[in-house]
């Protein structure tokens, strides 16, 4: 296991009885980064499964892979190239077609940085610089770089499934807004990204 999940997990369990619960309850922080992806490959993925169930995003994935067996993931110039009705026959939204044609646009443009440029650049300067595409969410861009890139203090505070899981930890009536939750997620750093990932699992 990571060192620094590790030691995100003990942080975690300390702050707190219900947080010692939940971490001792789930066991280590078993977060699975993918670094290899390019932050193009990351966004693509991501809008994949935007408001979607993961099993949902798996299945456009797997359709839209299906289209070039002869590697692992399009190019940009690939998903230029391919005409909307294949991928609307992968699931795609015509929403969701705009987005990811715009990224791959963005990644032969340079907007969307290589994978070493993305690694040298601050979180929020990284987010900004995304944002600007058409589709892209922070949501979007936390996850590429919780994912891809590895930082280890990121907070999704407009996820449902976070505000929800903090929701039943604390046994609150009501969600805390995106507001709250950053707020409430400052007493979590430098570990947000696990602290994510066990409110994800708190169960139902």
């Amino acid at each position: 296991m990571p060192v620094p999940y590790h030691d995100a997990s003990i942080f975690l369990a300390g702050l707190d009885e219900d947080w010692c619960r939940h971490v001792e309850a789930i066991g280590p922080c078993l977060l699975l980064p993918k670094p290899a992806r390019e932050p193009y490959e990351a966004l693509v993925r991501a809008i994949a499964y935007q408001q979607l169930h993961a099993k949902a995003g798996d299945a456009i994935l797997r359709r839209l892979l299906a289209l070039f067996p002869a590697q692992t993931f399009p190019r940009p110039g690939q998903i230029l190239a391919t005409d909307v009705m294949q991928l609307r026959s992968c699931g795609f939204s015509a929403s969701k077609i705009a987005t990811i044609q715009g990224i791959a646009q963005a990644a032969l443009d340079g907007v969307v940085p290589d994978y070493a440029t993305a690694r040298a650049m601050e979180d929020e300067a990284l987010i900004e610089r995304l944002v600007s595409l058409r589709g892209v969410g922070r949501w979007t861009v936390e996850m590429l770089l919780i994912y891809s890139l590895e930082r280890p203090d990121i907070l999704p505070a407009d996820d449902f499934g976070v505000r929800e899981g903090y929701r039943r930890l604390k046994g609150l009536e009501q969600q805390p807004s995106r507001k709250q939750m950053i707020e409430i997620g400052r007493a979590w750093s430098p570990y947000r990204t696990a602290a994510a990932w066990y409110l994800w699992r708190v169960p139902r």
